[in-house]
């Protein structure tokens, strides 16, 4: 069993930039893939980055955010994180970390989800 907790988000400018923390509760954090979805009002959740388990050497990262956004872990501090630059308002979305024992961009196969945490960016 894995808890996820999410934090980080908040109100911030276009251009600017946030970085999220999922922090993990659990034994074993580093056996766990870990990707960030989000999901804005009216739309579906969309992967946006994915990182394996382990030490991390496979990361993934949407297109609409390549360039952009960073995922990266830290085992020790059981914590994933998603660096995110050059915001723009259509990144405006509920952001969700998820695990699970493969990582990848399909939303159902992860088990464990956090409760998400808001991000906005204004134009």
């Amino acid at each position: 069993q894995v808890q996820l907790v999410e934090s980080g988000g908040g109100l911030v400018e276009a251009g600017g930039s946030l970085r999220l923390s999922c922090t993990a509760s659990g034994r074993a954090f580093s056996s766990y893939g870990m990707g960030w979805f989000r999901q804005a009002p009216g739309k579906e959740r969309e992967f946006i980055a994915g990182i394996s388990s382990w030490n991390g050497s496979s990361t993934f990262h949407a297109d609409s955010v390549k360039g952009r956004f960073t995922i990266s872990r830290d085992n020790a501090k059981n914590t994933v994180y998603l660096q995110m630059n050059s915001l723009k308002p259509e990144d405006t979305a509920v952001y969700y970390c998820a695990a699970d024992r493969v990582v990848t961009t399909t939303d159902f196969t992860y088990r464990y989800w956090g409760q998400g945490t808001q991000v906005t960016v204004s134009s």
